[in-house]
């Protein structure tokens, strides 16, 4: 799938033996610093002969499980064994889990039997857990075996469906313990498995977590701090409120106090208002007061409005004269759009003068900003559709204008989508007309000619917030746009409706044409729609689907298929007709073991990325052609996310594009830590040419999200972006490795030729 909205942000299967019978960052380093225990332990490539390398490449590529690669998990090279089980669970087949069981239960070598953990997690299924719950149980067995089988509990736990809640709460338990056993080893606790459970609660979510997390918010180490807050947030727990304000007030490392923002939002603690308005004033982190920024706005209450405009208005007047002075976007503009975000929560619907009047002074300038938009249609929606453009509308020029941009387009339309949801109770029996006079734009936009398919989507969705008795024939009308994007919107929406024949037929005649598009988003989304339909009819039509030269899309298929209860065709997944040639392979293997560095221009300054190739050699190579090809060159940063994400890489800038084809994932067991570089994805196998960098740690993405280098140096840089930012240009360099002291003292007259070969 190309890049549908690429985000982020993507567990575990295990029964104790028992129950299958019964129911089958102190400083900012500090949390920055990279989970050492957890780091990447990659065979380097070069360690492995090329040919079983290329062997094991292919396999992976071509997502293919076979006895080619199955024996390699049976190879008398401990280095070849470990190699081959990240393949198998990077492949995801789970005729692999019987060998990949074996080697956790059998294998000598601790390194392999981590291996074979982590890869059962990958692989999600619930018949590896048993044998993942006993080594979390063996008393002799290594801390990093255990912390990978914690791990993969995590994500078999969060793969199980809804209706299998007992395996999921048997698993919990599992969790919890593992958890609660190391607390019991104070003060020597295992920091690896304390880090990976945390992250495996998150995904598990099991009944009474909160309080076990909450024991670790008193560990002597920031980064178990850190993690035990994001745990926290994404369970919304509202245990430990106190603590956690003390964190956020008190603790040294800025990770802590901005994660500890993020869980009493997640809490929507009104009592800690104060303590979060502080920390928006006062704090001299911008991460911290990101955290604390969208906390006030998760309150919802009106009491926030105050600090919130403060800061506000205290960062204008720099961001104006940076603004007046430069062409890029100032280093004040992420936090002044949280603000509005956070703004339009505290004040919803309050006409606050005060507000709307800095949100008018930022709109001057920020002129295609959602968040303003949404902020100024929730405050103030009579006031809003009063504005320009909304004013101006009837003027063929001001709309001619307002169309040739389609950034305004989206933004207004993402504005007047908030409408939708304001009731008469909330603002008035008015509100009623102003909705209607919403639509009639919105349909306005959409029978213009002029209206750019980057716009057209968001126009649709903010149509359907209002929920027309037309809305399907509108959205079926849109399934014979030309752009792909439109299209996939479109089904995707006409999915969210009741069924009807209707809208059956005009999905059935849309899937043959998606088919044959330069990308797959449409396809997907149509089989996803028809799929909800519901009748013998759609699954023989979503059955044509199964002879696809797309993989996504016969694996899509083959589950929607087996949900709606019309037979397993899961040997007709196949393997991935792979673009890659013997060439591909060769170039991005030879890579193993070398200094592969990326730096990037960009209108704020340059970074580097020391690039991962033993980790991620395909996802590595594919970065590097690109750049090599100057693909990246002027593409902006299409979304930021303070303290969370700068994305880029989308030729189309709206978050859907890509270089017209996929790759596959190559997860390993680098940890999204600061600075850490990671491939965008729509699903699983689905990246292209979006990749990301993180602000902070994000352990919610290891294990989901393939990454594939970490920058080390230009931080700074990478905290200054902002959305629309442009990259000028990415350059590659690629050297062999330091040699050692004995390489030194007599090098080969080739070597001393090569060393430092640039391209």
């Amino acid at each position: 799938m190309q890049n549908s909205k690429r985000t982020f942000v993507q567990c575990a299967r295990v029964l104790v033996v028992f129950a299958c019978a019964f129911v089958f960052i102190t400083s900012d380093k500090a949390s920055g610093q990279q989970k050492s225990s957890q780091a990447s332990k990659s065979t380097p490539a070069q360690s492995i002969p090329n040919e079983v390398m290329l062997r094991i490449v292919r396999a992976e590529d071509e997502r293919r499980y076979d006895n080619d690669l199955g024996v390699l998990l049976f190879d008398k090279d401990a280095r070849v064994r470990q190699r081959a089980a990240l393949a198998a669970g990077r492949i995801g087949d789970e005729r692999a889990v019987a060998s990949l069981v074996n080697l956790l239960q059998t294998d000598k070598e601790a390194s392999v039997r981590a291996m074979a953990a982590f890869a059962l997690g990958e692989i999600e299924s619930v018949t590896g857990a048993s044998a993942l719950s006993e080594s979390l149980e063996k008393t002799n067995e290594t801390n990093e075996v255990r912390a990978r089988a914690v791990e993969a509990l995590g994500k078999i736990a969060a793969a199980l469906p809804k209706s299998d809640e007992a395996r999921v709460h048997a698993i919990g338990e599992i969790i919890l313990k593992a958890l609660g056993d190391e607390q019991g080893r104070s003060p020597k606790p295992n920091r690896e498995v304390i880090l990976l459970g945390l992250t495996a609660t998150l995904r598990a979510r099991p009944t009474g977590a909160s309080s076990t997390v909450a024991k670790f918010l008193s560990s002597t180490d920031a980064r178990v701090r850190a993690d035990a807050l994001n745990t926290l947030t994404r369970l919304r727990a509202k245990e430990a409120t106190g603590q956690l304000r003390q964190l956020l007030a008190n603790d040294t490392d800025p990770i802590v106090r901005a994660n500890a923002a993020r869980a009493l939002g997640a809490a929507e603690d009104a009592a800690s208002l104060d303590a979060l308005a502080a920390r928006v004033l006062n704090d001299r982190d911008e991460r911290v007061r990101t955290s604390a920024i969208r906390a006030l706005g998760a309150l919802k209450d009106k009491r926030a409005s105050a600090p919130l405009l403060e800061r506000a208005e205290t960062l204008m007047p720099a961001y104006k004269s940076a603004k007046a002075s430069a062409a890029v976007h100032p280093a004040e503009t992420n936090e002044l759009l949280e603000l509005a975000a956070s703004l339009g929560h505290a004040d919803a619907n309050t006409g606050d003068e005060r507000a709307v009047s800095w949100l008018r002074a930022l709109r001057q300038t920020e002129t295609s900003a959602p968040e303003v938009e949404i902020a100024f249609a929730r405050i103030a929606p009579f006031v809003y559709v009063r504005e320009t453009p909304f004013n101006k509308l009837a003027d063929e020029r001001v709309r001619a204008e307002l169309l040739r941009d389609w950034h305004r387009v989206s933004a207004f339309a993402q504005g007047l989508s908030e409408i939708a949801g304001i009731t008469a109770a909330e603002a008035g029996s008015g509100i009623v007309g102003l909705q209607a006079d919403a639509q009639i734009t919105l349909r306005s936009w959409l029978d213009d000619a002029n209206l750019s398919p980057m716009a057209a989507p968001d126009v649709l969705n903010a149509l359907a917030a209002y929920k027309p008795n037309d809305l399907a024939q509108v959205l079926r009308k849109q399934l014979t746009a030309k752009d792909v994007i439109v299209r996939a919107t479109a089904a995707t929406l006409l999915g969210d409706l009741p069924p009807s024949e209707a809208t059956t037929r005009a999905l059935a005649d849309a899937l043959p044409v998606s088919l044959h598009d330069e990308f797959n988003d449409a396809a997907l989304a149509i089989l996803d729609s028809l799929a909800k339909q519901k009748t013998n009819a759609v699954n023989e039509t979503i059955k044509t689907t199964l002879d696809s030269q797309d993989h996504l899309i016969r694996r899509r298929a083959v589950a929607l298929l087996k949900a709606n209860g019309a037979g397993d065709f899961s040997q007709r997944i196949g393997v991935v007709a792979t673009r890659n040639t013997q060439a591909d392979y060769d170039r991005a293997l030879a890579r193993a073991g070398k200094h592969v560095r990326a730096i990037v221009d960009t209108e704020k300054g340059s970074f580097t990325i020391e690039l991962l190739p033993d980790d991620a050699p395909l996802n590595v190579d594919n970065f590097v052609e690109l750049a090599r090809r100057s693909y990246f060159n002027n593409i902006t940063f299409h979304r930021v996310v303070p303290n969370f994400v700068i994305q880029g890489g989308d030729p189309r800038g709206d978050g859907n594009g890509g270089p017209g084809y996929q790759i596959r994932c190559e997860i390993n067991e680098v940890p999204y830590d600061r600075g850490a570089v990671g491939m965008a994805l729509s699903g699983k196998d689905t990246g292209g040419s979006q990749w990301f960098v993180t602000h902070s740690p994000q352990p919610h993405l290891d294990g989901g999200y393939t990454v594939f280098g970490r920058v080390t140096s230009g931080m700074d840089v990478v905290d200054r972006i902002a959305r629309g930012d442009r990259i000028i240009k990415i350059s590659v360099t690629e050297s062999a490795p330091a040699a050692s002291n004995a390489e030194k003292k007599s090098p080969p007259a080739e070597t001393r030729k090569k060393r430092a070969v640039k391209h």
